[in-house]
């Protein structure tokens, strides 16, 4: 059976001035345009104070996929909405008939909600939220972090983390149409015991490699929140055909007080290789190129 490994790890690298150049830079989602990598990123304000530390999402461009030069101003904002009123997180991209469509988590700091939801727009930089895509409601508390992918047969797949009892989880919602209205199918991966990733599940990108596999990596973490990247196979009728026993992707050690956190947020194939953008601590940003 062939699998995956990392044969490289590089930090990115951003080309920005203030107030970006002093945020938190996480959730790095890349893509392939025109031969130009391109990127969201979401931004945090360094704060302790939870109603201070808002999010943002900005936009940049690289050649190489590793030096990002970004906007001077976000792309997605808070507004006067109660959806994101207090951020706007972890951003999800596809371009498809001359549109942007981008998932990303609206959040409500006084409700401590999150909601899922979807903006659009011909521009990059010129996005307007739709509506919400996944309500925060019984048993999906919080969705968030979405993975979207067409499979084979036609039918649109979003993939996004969700809580429920006190752990967080994969759900699997189904559509006609990559901008909705989705139909959850419930929990898809679940934890495994014992195991690196027996607690808590999030999604990560999915991605079709040079040997028309189907491939997602995805983030796991132990009683100890210690989250780590790994991989599960998909066939051709989107279920799970293999999944990775050990991780594929473990963060450095860090500085004392760090999070132990390695959370991987796109993926692009690159010739026959899979460049994999992921953050470390929730501030540092990796490509990690994958060798099948």
């Amino acid at each position: 059976m062939k699998n995956y490994k990392v044969i490289k790890t590089e930090q990115l690298k951003f080309e920005c001035k203030s107030p970006l150049s002093a945020m938190y830079k996480l959730s790095p989602f890349v893509w392939k345009e025109n031969d130009v990598f391109k990127i969201l990123i979401r931004a945090v304000n360094p704060s302790i104070n939870p109603v201070l530390k808002v999010a943002r999402a900005y936009y940049g461009t690289s050649i190489d996929g590793i030096q990002f030069e970004m906007s001077d101003g976000p792309v997605l904002a808070p507004g006067t909405n109660n959806y994101d009123k207090d951020g706007c997180e972890d951003p999800t991209l596809i371009y498809i008939k001359n549109n942007y469509l981008v998932y990303y988590t609206g959040w409500n700091q006084t409700k401590l909600e999150g909601q899922l939801l979807l903006a659009k727009g011909q521009d990059i930089e010129s996005l307007s939220m739709v509506g919400i895509a996944i309500p925060s409601k019984q048993p999906y508390i919080n969705p968030k972090e979405a993975t979207v992918y067409q499979q084979e047969d036609g039918k649109w797949i979003l993939l996004f983390e969700y809580a429920n009892e006190n752990r967080s989880k994969i759900g699997k919602a189904i559509s006609d149409n990559p901008e909705g209205p989705w139909k959850i199918q419930g929990e898809f991966l679940p934890a495994v015991k014992n195991s690196w990733d027996s607690h808590h599940l999030s999604t990560g990108p999915v991605l079709v490699d040079h040997l028309n596999q189907t491939v997602l990596f995805y983030n796991g973490s132990d009683l100890n929140t210690r989250w780590r990247i790994g991989w599960v196979k998909l066939g051709s009728d989107g279920k799970i055909t293999s999944r990775s026993k050990e991780p594929l992707v473990t963060p450095p050690e860090g500085k004392p007080g760090e999070t132990d956190i390695a959370f991987a947020a796109s993926a692009v194939l690159v010739d026959q290789e899979i460049w994999l953008y992921y953050s470390v601590a929730d501030k540092t940003n990796y490509r990690a190129i994958i060798n099948v």
